[in-house]
């Protein structure tokens, strides 16, 4: 079992860390990281492990093990790779992480805008997309901007939270997203909670208040099949 340092800190760049185990395709685990492992649409992180000797390991994605708290660090080809039981520093892109934290919070603010089932979602560097259950096209793009943008701006706090599975089970209507439900079966459950705008599920990164996302705007309304509609945002 990997701590998960990102899950109580985002804004943790770095840590020092120990290897516990190198699996048979050369993937990386620790005792502890800040490393975000591929889920719920949002990618991986990138970056190093730097060796006592001043040598780096780079990291070319993150994604998650067999246990439920297990992270494997997937270094890039063509590395030769520490021994268990090494130290390390291990240090996130944090650049790109913090614009996936962005993007991120904000599609929470665009669940809440549309206000619609979800059925799917992605997360890239820069940009995302939500798809809505939306039978009929009744949402517009400058709109949507608009009201995402006010919101921003308003300078909602993003906190974290936990339910019990047992809350959770009797309160449906906080799984917004009907293709993927939140991992239940570890006695709770992580909330994301928007203030005043949104609250439901997530196991990813946020930023801190919504004034920090910055301007956005939808690229584009598309639809993906007879009843699904794909919203697109990315930064201005």
């Amino acid at each position: 079992m990997t701590e998960l340092l990102f899950r109580d800190d985002p804004y943790a760049k770095s840590c020092e860390a120990t290897i516990t185990a190198i699996n048979e395709r050369g993937g990386i685990e620790l005792d502890r990281t800040v490393f975000y492992p591929t889920g719920g649409g949002q990618p991986g992180d990138t970056g190093s492990l730097r060796l006592a000797d001043g040598g780096e390991i780079t990291i070319a994605t993150t994604v998650k093990g067999e246990g439920a708290d297990d992270v494997v660090h997937v270094p890039a080809e063509g590395q030769n790779l520490p021994a268990v039981g090494t130290a390390v520093t291990a240090s996130i892109d944090w650049d790109v992480r913090h614009r996936l934290m962005r993007i991120h919070t904000c599609l929470h603010l665009l669940s809440s805008v549309v206000e619609y089932p979800v059925t799917g979602g992605q997360i890239s560097d820069g940009k995302g997309r939500l798809d809505f259950d939306m039978p009929e096209m009744t949402v517009e793009k400058e709109a949507i901007t608009t009201r995402l943008n006010e919101l921003i701006q308003e300078a909602h706090p993003v906190s974290t939270d936990w339910i019990s599975d047992e809350d959770l089970a009797a309160q449906p209507d906080l799984v917004k997203t009907m293709s993927v439900k939140p991992p239940m079966g570890q006695g709770r459950v992580r909330l994301i909670d928007v203030d005043g705008c949104d609250l439901q599920p997530c196991g990813g990164t946020h930023v801190a208040n919504t004034s920090e996302i910055g301007e956005v705007r939808v690229r584009k309304i598309e639809k993906k099949g007879r009843q699904n509609r794909r919203v697109s945002i990315e930064f201005t």
